[in-house]
């Protein structure tokens, strides 16, 4: 990628003199209830215990949806639904419910469910991955067609297994989560394409819950084990639903997930520097949620907060396998970045999601100063020590943050924010990247 990287000597250049911020560690003071880790799965078991098993014959088969998510305690949260159904007497197996995810390839879905930790050992049970699908039936206004994975199909129940958060994409009574998962992510490539398509005009937030109603009504779907995550992304709430419930009980879990997902602690930064980005983090590799950059993306307003003038991109996570979905972003990105991405998942991905805006490649630097004086040189005319600029590891991982002078003297006087410790000057290798680790 060196070709389409610029050397910071032409960054400085064209910035001239710039000093650069002191920056200082804070920390966001959060109550939280967590699950032990040592319950998680004895609570995902009882979950998937209490679904509407009646309708099943015994021995049944049951179809186990697990995403592509970067999912707290997702082996043991899989491995006790797994579990739980095998002590009613079924027999389960898990099938990839993550739509064009993996490249939009079995092995790839399969691979990234490796990734995660769900394997055939860990879990217990049959892995079956496919991108076959059979369309089950058409929505009754749009005469859309639905689409389901082949294995999920022919299964005698089907249970999801997902977190409820909000989405990057749209806003809604149900966003991310079981619904999403029914009909996108159990949809696989094919179904996700004509979910996103049609989102061009209907919209996600309208089509979601009347093609889940759909598939609700044609399949043996007897509930959804749903999940809820604290700011820390620790597990904090396991639950089954009900099919009857499905949609009325997920909007209410969606409303206690926004109250406990992360945010940043200010809502307005000159520049905001984000070590990773990835699959595993959100589905834009950086949530818009927190970034409050949603304008790559279908009829959808962009968000009033958070206000962030620059976002400087430092690099991939490993358990995205090159997919920098969401990178069309920032505005700047870091060399390792662009090395590690794979156009192939990334475009695959973006065309499936219908937002190829969102993958386009930012100016690319060499080094994380010249991403700093890039960013710093076209906030308008704010001092470089002046300048509020948060450093964080992911849009995930948001309790400790690296953060300039005056953002560490705003957070002395807010009792939500502890200070770790007081800004020093910014300390660069000698290949000009940052010699401080990620924030957490």
């Amino acid at each position: 990628m060196d070709q389409f990287s610029v050397p910071e000597a032409d960054v400085r250049r064209a910035v001239g003199e710039l000093d650069m911020p002191e920056f200082g560690v804070i920390e966001q003071v959060w109550d939280v209830d967590p699950i032990p880790v040592d319950a998680v799965e004895d609570e995902a078991a009882a979950a998937a215990r209490a679904l509407d098993w009646d309708s099943v014959p015994d021995g049944g088969e049951v179809a186990v949806g697990a995403g592509s998510r970067g999912i707290a305690n997702l082996p043991a949260i899989v491995s006790g639904v797994v579990r739980g159904i095998s002590e009613e007497g079924y027999e389960p197996f898990i099938f990839p419910a993550m739509g064009s995810h993996g490249g939009a390839t079995a092995d790839g879905q399969r691979d990234k469910l490796n990734t995660l930790g769900v394997t055939e050992d860990a879990i217990g049970c049959e892995i079956r991955a496919t991108m076959d699908v059979v369309e089950v039936g058409r929505t009754p206004e749009r005469d859309v067609p639905v689409y389901v994975d082949a294995y999920a199909a022919e299964a005698d129940a089907i249970v999801p297994v997902n977190r409820i958060k909000p989405h990057t994409d749209f806003s809604g009574e149900v966003e991310s989560g079981l619904s999403k998962m029914l009909v996108i992510g159990m949809g696989k490539q094919r179904g996700a394409k004509m979910a996103h398509d049609w989102a061009v005009d209907w919209s996600l937030r309208n089509m979601l819950p009347e093609i889940a109603d759909r598939l609700l009504e044609e399949l043996p779907v007897v509930g959804g084990v749903a999940v809820v995550e604290d700011e820390h992304d620790d597990t904090t709430r396991i639950e089954g639903v009900p099919p009857a419930d499905f949609l009325d009980r997920e909007a209410e879990l969606l409303e206690t997930a926004w109250e406990r997902m992360p945010k940043l602690p200010f809502d307005e930064l000159d520049v905001l520097v984000v070590d990773e980005l990835g699959k595993n983090v959100s589905g834009q590799g950086m949530d818009t949620n927190v970034t409050g950059r949603r304008h790559f993306t279908i009829n959808e307003p962009e968000p009033e907060t958070p206000d962030i003038k620059r976002i400087f991109a430092r690099g991939l996570t490993d358990s995205t396998k090159g997919n920098a979905m969401g990178m069309g972003a920032a505005d700047v990105a870091h060399r390792n970045l662009a090395a590690n991405l794979e156009w192939s998942k990334t475009l695959i991905n973006a065309i499936t999601a219908s937002t190829v805006r969102g993958v386009r490649l930012p100016p690319v630097v060499d080094t994380d100063r010249a991403g700093l004086l890039a960013t710093l040189g076209t906030i308008g005319p704010i001092a470089g020590p002046d300048a509020r600029v948060l450093r964080v590891t992911d849009t995930m991982q948001l309790q400790q943050c690296y953060a300039s002078a005056p953002l560490v003297d705003a957070a002395h006087d807010r009792d939500d924010l502890r200070v770790i410790s007081e800004p020093e000057p910014v300390e660069f290798d000698d290949n000009g990247n940052f010699v401080a680790p990620s924030p957490e």
